[in-house]
């Protein structure tokens, strides 16, 4: 039998091994790019995030993202850590169950892949470019640079529209709509937010840890803890990815409040800066020690504390305001960065369309969908890499007879 998975990043990668463990299994793998897993090779700016042992299915998204379940039974985080080990892969894990390669290089994952891949039974066709995929009698004919093959069975595996200069394209959903699937509406998740507030491109480059809400219209929408990064067009960093999905969709007024201090009470930094009126220090140094320098600058202006008098001459109600500003920050947001930008694409191709315990289509007989190009997105942290390698290993131990 022979199976053609179009697509070599995470999910179709999963596949091709999963089904190429059955002897009598002839794979053909085909890449639209000159090697695979170059998305792959980006995520967790360049450290590869391959999972997250706390991974279930309340950190997961779509129409129907219960879709997910069974996949991320069958094939867990914990599987995942035993499976990159048996392809020579040392691992070390967060207590906030991110996991990453030793190495702190997404180029290991991809090169155990790479090397796995190096199978009598798969044959893999880098800078492949299909153009075009038939039902047959027999199975399946999938046309592109100028050749013609032929298989028994087809996983598609083409990744999403997110992250388009690393690959995202449309090209898996118009293969499936070729079938008669449904297609929903495809939007950026785990996005840079834009900012017009003025104090983004001063503090270009600065990072923190703090608390971040978003508020729609005045009511709370989304909340993390975590790593933000200041940028010149807004915020971005792992708490900012974690909540921004579907933010800005519904008109009205957006709103983001960081609480730059989630460790120290109000309190104890109203006691902390009235401590500095003792101090000959002036007011541009009133959070200095405390927050980075840049950021403490703008958080007094936020606060209305004049630049250049003294501390010890600011009265109760302006270091009260200082505190206030500190422990939430407010900065009005725009939209999201475009799909460019993004590392997930929310939305796709119909699940309930789909059987959910071998990830084969319910319209077409042999076809299969896996990874991102299905409506399942996740959380940030490693959930959307579990998600590939639990569907693409399901679809190929289906599809190869050994589910």
């Amino acid at each position: 039998m022979v199976i053609g998975i179009i697509g070599a990043g995470a999910s179709g990668m999963a596949a091709a091994l999963s089904a190429a463990k059955c002897a009598d299994v002839q794979v053909l793998l085909f890449e639209r790019q000159a090697r695979v897993g170059r998305k792959l090779q980006a995520t967790g700016n360049g450290r590869c995030n391959l999972t997250n042992l706390h991974a279930d299915i309340s950190g997961y998204h779509g129409d129907t993202p219960e879709f997910a379940k069974n996949a991320l039974m069958r094939f867990d985080g914990q599987d995942t850590l035993r499976w990159f080990g048996e392809m020579g892969l040392y691992t070390v894990s967060e207590q906030s169950g991110r996991v990453y390669p030793y190495s702190d290089q997404a180029n290991s994952v991809v090169d155990v892949l790479r090397f796995a891949l190096e199978k009598d039974n798969i044959t893999l066709h880098t800078g492949f470019e299909v153009s075009k995929v038939r039902k047959t009698d027999e199975g399946f004919q999938i046309e592109g640079n100028g050749e013609l093959h032929t298989c028994n069975k087809l996983i598609i595996a083409c990744g999403g529209l997110a992250g388009t200069k690393l690959g995202g394209s449309m090209s898996g959903y118009q293969l499936l709509r070729g079938f008669g699937h449904r297609v929903t509406k495809l939007r950026p998740a785990l996005v840079q937010l834009k900012s017009s507030w003025n104090g983004c491109n001063a503090l270009k480059g600065v990072r923190a840890n703090c608390h971040a809400a978003i508020y729609h219209n005045g009511e709370l929408w989304s909340e993390s803890t975590g790593e933000l990064q200041f940028t010149e067009y807004g915020l971005s960093g792992p708490v900012i990815f974690e909540i921004s999905r579907d933010v800005c969709r519904e008109k009205g007024e957006w709103l983001c409040k960081l609480d730059l201090l989630p460790e120290l009470s109000g309190d104890a930094l109203l006691c902390l800066l009235r401590s500095r009126r003792s101090t000959k220090l002036s007011t541009d140094e009133l959070f200095t020690g405390i927050l980075h320098n840049r950021l403490g600058r703008v958080a007094a202006q936020n606060a209305g504390i004049r630049s250049g008098g003294q501390i010890a001459d600011l009265r109760d109600d302006e270091l009260e305001q200082a505190v206030a500003t500190a422990k939430g920050l407010e900065i009005s947001l725009a939209e999201p960065l475009g799909m460019e930008h993004a590392q997930v694409t929310a939305g796709g191709v119909c699940t309930e369309e789909f059987d959910d315990k071998t990830m084969e289509s319910k319209l077409v007989p042999g076809l299969y969908a896996c990874g991102e190009v299905l409506d399942i997105d996740g959380d940030c942290g490693g959930f959307n890499l579990q998600w590939a390698w639990s569907s693409g290993r399901l679809a190929g131990e289906c599809a190869g007879g050994n589910g």
